[in-house]
Parts: C-alpha cells; structure tokens; sequence
C-alpha cells in the first residue's frame, strides 16, 4: 500500500473499522454477541478488501476488489439497520453516516473505475 500520499477510502475505511471495533466492544458488554461478530466480520472486511485493492494486479483485480468491498459495506449497513431497528441495542447514528458515506465513495471508485 502506497504511503507517499493520502488516500482518502483508505483513510475512511481504517477509521470505520476503528469505530466498528469500539462499537461492537459495546454490543458485546450488553450481550450482543451475535450481531456484534457479523458486524465486526463485514465491517472491517470493507478496510481489508479496500487496502488489499490498492496492490492489485491489474485495473480488473482492482475492480473486483473494490466491488467486493462495496458489498461488505451493504452487509455492513444491513446489520446496522438491525441494531437501529431493534429494542434494546445501542445506536450510533454516525456510524451509519459513516457506512453510508463509504458506499457512496466506493460506488464512485467503481463507476469511475470501469469507465476508464
């Protein structure tokens, strides 16, 4: 991974898995193991597809990396939507800005992307 610049979907996605991993440390102290773990699995596979993207063979690898990416992020989005939506769980409204906007920069690296 290049480190001679700032690279703006990387910086965000090392920054969401931080939140994720405090946050789920959260759900895991109000015994919310289960979503706690799938969404700590999804989320901070949206930084590791994004990082391993940024070495990759070609421009259709990089693709492929960032479209997977790109579903972690939905998934991610998805358990949040539960947490949002059930009794009793903790909810951090930034956290699903945060995932939202990830979407958006990943479907534009995508689009963008495939354009070139």
């Amino acid at each position: 991974m290049r480190r001679d610049k700032d690279n703006l979907i990387v910086r965000k996605a090392i920054e969401f898995s931080l939140k994720i991993i405090r946050y789920t440390e959260v759900l895991e102290q109000n015994r919310k193991f289960v979503i706690a773990k799938q969404l700590l699995r999804s989320a901070t596979s949206i930084g590791a597809n994004v990082c391993e993207a940024q070495n990759a063979e070609s421009k259709a690898d990089f693709v492929h990396k960032m479209k997977i990416a790109s579903k972690e992020a939905s998934e991610t989005l998805y358990w949040l939507i539960l947490c949002e939506r059930s009794d009793n769980y903790h909810f951090d409204v930034q956290i699903r800005n945060d995932v939202d906007e990830i979407i958006r920069i990943l479907s534009k690296i995508v689009s963008t992307s495939k354009s070139y």
